[in-house]
C-alpha cells in the first residue's frame, strides 16, 4: 500500500465577528484563508440554501424592519427634543399662551416604545430562524460527508491524511455554522444601517453629511496602513502557534522516550525558545492591531467637532432644528459601526468560502466504482478462492503484479511471504475489493468478486490485522460488533475459543470492562485476542490474518496462535506472516517479490528449492541463533 502522509495540522476555525462600536478594529489585521474559486463555491453554498429560500426570506425583511426601526428612533428623539426646547424657550421669552406640549411628547415616547419593542421581537424571529435553517444546512453538509466517507475507497485514505479530512468534516463545517448563524444577518444589518443612516443624515442635512463623510477615506486609509503591517505578525504568531501545539502533543505523546533518555532539559528549552517567539509575534500583532482603535477614535472625534461646530452655526441661524442636531450626532456616531462590521464581515467570509470549497472538494472526490445492476451472490460457500492473469498497479505507471495465477481450495491455508513491498498487504486488498483490478479476475466459488456487491464479498470475509481495531466501548460490545443480534452465551463461547474468556473474567468488571480510546488499558496481545474473538463470532467463511503476531512477545503468540488455529479450523485462510516458523504447516506457502510470485509450495518443498524462501528462512534461523 503506498505511504500515508502525515497528520496536518488543521488550519484554525475564523473567528467569529462581534458588533464593534464606531472604530472597533476586529479582526481585520488577521490572516485570511482565501477560496480558490470564490464565485463558483459561493455559488454551490448557495445550493445548500435553496430549499431553505422562504425562510431566509423571512429572515432578511426581519433584518430589514428591525434595522429600519432602530434607525428611525434618533430621529424621533430629537423630534421630542425639539418640541421640549421651543416649548421652554416660548415660555422662557414670555409668549402669550406658551406651554410645553407633554401629549406630543408621550405620543413619541410610545411610538418610540413600540419601535423598540418591535426591534426587538422581529431580532428575536430573525436569529431563531436562522439557528434552525443554519443547522438544517450544516446537518445537510455532515450527513453528505458522511456518505461521502462511506462511498470513496481506500486509497483515498491512503494518500490523504486523517487529521485535514477531520478537519474537513469538523472544523471546516463549524466555520460554516458560525458564519451562517452570525454573520449572515450581522452582514444584512450592517449593509441596511449604513444605507438608513445615510439617508437619515441626508434628509437632516446633506452639508452635515458631507462633513461626517469626509473623515471615511482618512479612517480607510488608516485602517488600511495598520491592517497590512499587523498582518505579517498574526501569520507569523499563527505558523509560531501551530509548533507550539507540535511541540507539546509531541513531547506529551513521547514523554516516556523523553524521559529515558533524559532529554527533558532540552524540551523544555525548545519548548521556551517557540514560546518566546510566539510572545514576540502575538505581542506585536496586538500592539499594532491595537493602534486602530485610537486612530479611529481620533478621525472620529474630528467628525464630531466638525459636526458640532457646523451644526451650531447652522441651529443659530435658524437653519436647522436642535432636535435634528442631537439625532445627527448620534447617526454620525453609529456611521462607523456597520463600516467595521462589514468590512470585519467581508474577512470572516473569505474564511467560510475557503472552508466550504475544502469540503466540497471531499465531495468531489472519485468514489469507488458503482456496482452491477445484476449483483450475485455466493449461496453455500465452500471458499474455493482463484486469482486469474490478476494485474494491478496503484499508480498507473507503476505496475506492481502482473499475470499473477492462485488456486486456493476450500479449507487451505495459504501463507504469503516476502520482503516489504512485495505486494502481501495488496493481495488482501484485491481480495476484499478496496481497490479494482487493472485486469483479470478473482473468483469466490466459481463466481467473479466484480459481480458481486462489495457488502456481499465482504460479508464471505474476517479479517484479524497487525493493527488491533478496538472502539470506545465495553468489550462485550467490542466482541458483538463481529455479529448484528449476537447473545450474551455467543460472545462468551467467541471469547473462551479466541482464549480470551479467561483475562476478560480476571479484569474488574469483566465483560463490561470500558475500553478507553485507545483501549491502552490492555496489552497488544490481549486487545488482539479480542480481534480474534470478534472474527470467530462473525463466523466467516474465508479469513484473513494479517501479520496478526508480529508485534507481540513468544509466549503471546503462542496463545494468539491457539486462537488462530481455532478460527482458522475449516476455512479458507490467507496468512500474512514475518516470521516463516509460524506458517511451517500452511498447505501453499506463496513467495512474493516485486509484486510477483516467484516460488509456491509447501514448507519442506520450498526448502529444497534453496531458492529465495529458504534463504528468507535460513536468515530468520540465524538471527534467532545470534540472538
Amino acid at each position: 500500500m503506498s505511504d500515508k502522509p502525515k497528520d496536518q495540522p488543521s488550519s484554525p476555525p475564523a473567528a467569529n465577528p462581534a458588533h464593534f462600536g464606531r472604530g472597533g478594529m476586529g479582526a481585520m489585521g488577521r490572516p485570511v484563508q482565501k477560496a480558490k474559486d470564490f464565485k463558483g463555491t459561493l455559488r454551490r453554498l448557495a445550493s445548500f440554501m435553496k430549499p431553505f429560500r422562504l425562510p431566509i426570506g423571512l429572515v432578511v425583511i426581519a433584518s430589514v424592519l428591525s434595522t429600519m426601526f432602530s434607525i428611525i428612533s434618533p430621529k424621533l428623539m430629537g423630534n421630542a427634543t425639539t418640541t421640549l426646547y421651543e416649548g421652554s424657550m416660548a415660555k422662557l421669552k414670555g409668549v402669550a399662551g406658551a406651554h410645553i406640549d407633554f401629549d406630543a411628547i408621550l405620543r413619541i415616547v410610545l411610538i418610540l416604545a413600540a419601535l423598540y419593542v418591535l426591534s426587538a421581537v422581529l431580532t428575536y424571529i430573525q436569529q431563531w430562524i436562522m439557528v434552525g435553517v443554519t443547522q438544517k444546512i450544516v446537518f445537510n453538509l455532515r450527513e453528505a460527508i458522511s456518505d461521502k466517507l462511506s462511498r470513496v475507497p481506500l486509497s483515498f485514505f491512503d494518500a490523504h491524511s486523517h487529521g485535514d479530512t477531520m478537519s474537513r468534516a469538523t472544523n471546516d463545517v463549524d466555520t460554516i455554522s458560525s458564519t451562517m448563524q452570525q454573520s449572515l444577518t450581522q452582514l444584512i444589518t450592517s449593509i441596511v444601517t449604513l444605507l438608513g443612516i445615510i439617508i437619515m443624515m441626508l434628509t437632516i442635512s446633506p452639508l452635515l453629511t458631507l462633513a461626517t463623510i469626509i473623515t471615511l477615506p482618512l479612517s480607510i486609509m488608516g485602517t488600511k496602513m495598520i491592517a497590512s503591517r499587523s498582518q505579517k505578525y498574526f501569520k507569523g504568531q499563527q505558523q509560531t502557534l501551530g509548533q507550539l501545539n507540535g511541540h507539546v502533543e509531541e513531547m506529551y505523546t513521547g514523554h516516556t522516550i523523553v524521559k529515558a533518555f533524559g532529554r527533558e532539559k532540552k524540551s523544555v528549552e525548545q519548548f521556551n525558545e517557540i514560546n518566546d517567539r510566539l510572545y514576540h509575534s502575538g505581542w506585536k500583532a496586538q500592539f499594532i492591531s491595537g493602534m486602530i482603535f485610537p486612530l479611529m477614535s481620533f478621525i472620529g472625534n474630528i467628525g464630531y467637532v466638525l459636526v458640532s461646530v457646523i451644526g451650531g452655526i447652522m441651529v443659530t441661524n435658524g437653519a436647522i432644528k436642535i432636535g435634528d442636531i442631537l439625532a445627527f450626532i448620534q447617526y454620525s456616531g453609529q456611521f462607523g459601526m456597520p463600516i467595521t462590521q462589514v468590512a470585519n464581515i467581508a474577512n470572516v467570509i473569505q474564511s467560510t468560502i475557503a472552508a466550504a470549497e475544502r469540503i466540497f472538494e471531499l465531495l468531489d472526490e472519485p468514489e469507488e466504482v458503482a456496482e452491477n445492476n445484476h449483483v450475485q451472490t455466493v449461496s453455500n460457500v465452500r471458499g474455493h478462492v482463484q486469482f486469474d492473469q490478476v494485474a494491478f498497479s496503484y499508480k498507473a505507471d507503476t505496475p506492481l503484479i502482473e499475470n499473477m495465477n492462485i488456486n486456493v481450495e476450500p479449507g487451505q491455508t495459504v501463507a504469503i511471504v516476502g520482503p516489504t513491498g512485495a505486494g502481501k498487504t495488496t493481495i488482501v486488498n484485491l481480495l476484499m475489493r478496496f481497490y479494482e483490478l487493472n485486469s483479470g479476475t478473482i473468483s469466490i466459488d466459481g463466481i467473479n468478486s466484480r459481480e458481486m456487491s462489495r457488502s456481499h464479498l465482504r460479508g464471505l470475509f474476517g479479517m484479524v490485522l497487525q493493527d488491533t481495531w478496538l472502539f470506545n466501548g465495553t468489550i462485550r460490545e467490542n466482541i458483538a460488533y463481529g455479529r448484528d443480534g449476537a447473545t450474551e452465551e455467543d460472545i462468551v463461547q467467541a471469547a473462551r475459543a479466541a482464549y480470551a474468556d479467561h483475562f476478560i473474567r480476571t479484569l474488574p468488571d469483566g465483560y463490561s470492562t470500558i475500553l478507553n480510546e485507545e483501549a491502552s488499558n490492555l496489552s497488544h496481545g490481549q486487545k488482539q485476542l479480542l480481534t480474534i474473538a470478534r472474527a470467530i463470532l462473525a463466523d466467516p467463511t474465508i479469513l484473513i490474518l494479517d501479520e496478526a503476531t508480529s508485534s507481540v512477545d513468544t509466549r503471546t503468540e503462542v496463545s494468539i496462535q491457539r486462537a488462530m488455529n481455532n478460527l482458522m479450523a475449516n476455512r479458507t485462510s490467507f496468512v500474512i506472516a514475518h516470521r516463516l516458523s509460524t506458517i511451517r504447516d500452511a498447505d501453499i506457502i506463496l513467495v512474493m517479490n516485486q509484486g510477483t510470485v516467484i516460488e509456491q509450495g509447501t514448507h519442506e518443498e520450498l526448502l529444497e528449492q534453496q531458492g529465495f524462501y529458504a534463504d528468507l528462512y535460513k536468515s530468520q534461523f540465524a538471527q534467532k541463533a545470534i540472538s
